[in-house]
């Protein structure tokens, strides 16, 4: 039987597929083990559970050397050890994960996903979907709680506006998300890290790291601590507070204004992924344009901008 030398450790799954990939691309064949098997998450907990990549031992020397030689790069971009690369977020989020691949998991993009050669990294989609579905059920619920003056269709109004893109966008910014996603060549040259679809979608992944890793009730705190402020602004405005368009509306009446007008300046990305530029313009004045995944959406966010711009 042919020994086997580990030659590289890591408790990163997405920091051993890359070294496994330079290596491969060097020639050099590399076997992956850990503690868990692995399934649809890679729940790799660290400090506990170990990757290692075993070599043959006739390549271990070359391994090693290969591996040394792209050390400083593989510093100097996005893959660094989980402790360093998401310690900053776990700190902004108030919540420290006991399983911290759930967190890379949460953080990496279908781009970087694409890109990586052995195909054992995977993308952030699923949790999204479950992220999704437990910010919808948690501010549902809170809302049915504690905001009994609101019939079924301000609930609806106001839960439709919590969990909008755009919103969720800021709340990403907020937190300085996209300094974390794992993103691919390409988009990161293309300003992945600003764009709100991608702010939205890790912000919806990271709900999801939150329950995978410490369960509902953790869920549900992070949520109800995140979005305390927009349920302030909610009681305190009613539903025309997050209702931009009609906001802007109401300001530019109480100054004689004529109504504001919403024009689509063009679309950006993909048709999967597309984004729709739209600004809004009063007597022929530009006054804020924005982006968003729907006319609808671009259109709250650009009333948003010129509220801000507008009041004092």
């Amino acid at each position: 039987m042919t020994e086997l030398v580990v030659i590289f450790r890591t408790h990163s799954d997405i920091e051993a597929q890359i070294v496994r990939g330079l290596l491969e691309a060097h020639g050099v064949m590399s076997v992956l083990s850990s503690d868990v098997p692995h399934s649809i998450f890679p729940l790799s907990v660290d400090g506990l559970n170990e990757v290692r990549i075993g070599v043959h031992a006739s390549d271990a020397e070359d391994a090693q050397r290969i591996i040394a030689s792209h050390r400083t790069e593989l510093r100097n971009g996005h893959v660094v050890r989980l402790r360093d690369e998401f310690e900053s977020l776990q700190q902004a989020i108030g919540y420290r994960f006991r399983d911290r691949g759930l967190l890379e998991h949460a953080m990496t993009h279908t781009s970087r996903a694409n890109e990586d050669v052995s195909g054992g990294v995977a993308d952030n989609e699923v949790m999204e979907f479950l992220g999704d579905a437990l910010l919808g059920f948690i501010i549902a619920d809170v809302l049915f709680r504690d905001f009994p003056e609101f019939d079924e269709g301000q609930k609806s109004k106001a839960k439709a506006a919590l969990v909008s893109t755009a919103t969720l966008a800021r709340q990403a910014e907020r937190l300085q998300l996209g300094d974390h996603l794992l993103l691919g060549r390409g988009e990161e040259k293309t300003g992945g890290r600003r764009k709100q679809a991608l702010l939205a979608d890790g912000y919806e992944a990271l709900i999801a790291a939150v329950y995978l890793d410490g369960g509902v009730e953790h869920a549900r705190a992070f949520i109800t601590r995140e979005f305390a402020a927009l349920f302030d602004e909610v009681r305190r405005d009613g539903v025309s507070g997050q209702d931009y368009k009609s906001a802007l509306q109401e300001l530019l009446q109480s100054r004689d204004l004529p109504l504001p007008e919403y024009r689509l300046v063009g679309t950006l990305g993909p048709d999967h992924r597309k984004l729709f530029e739209i600004e809004v313009v009063v007597r022929g004045e530009r006054l804020a344009s924005a982006t968003g995944p729907s006319k609808k959406e671009a259109e709250q966010e650009a009333a948003r901008a010129a509220l801000e711009k507008l009041r004092p």
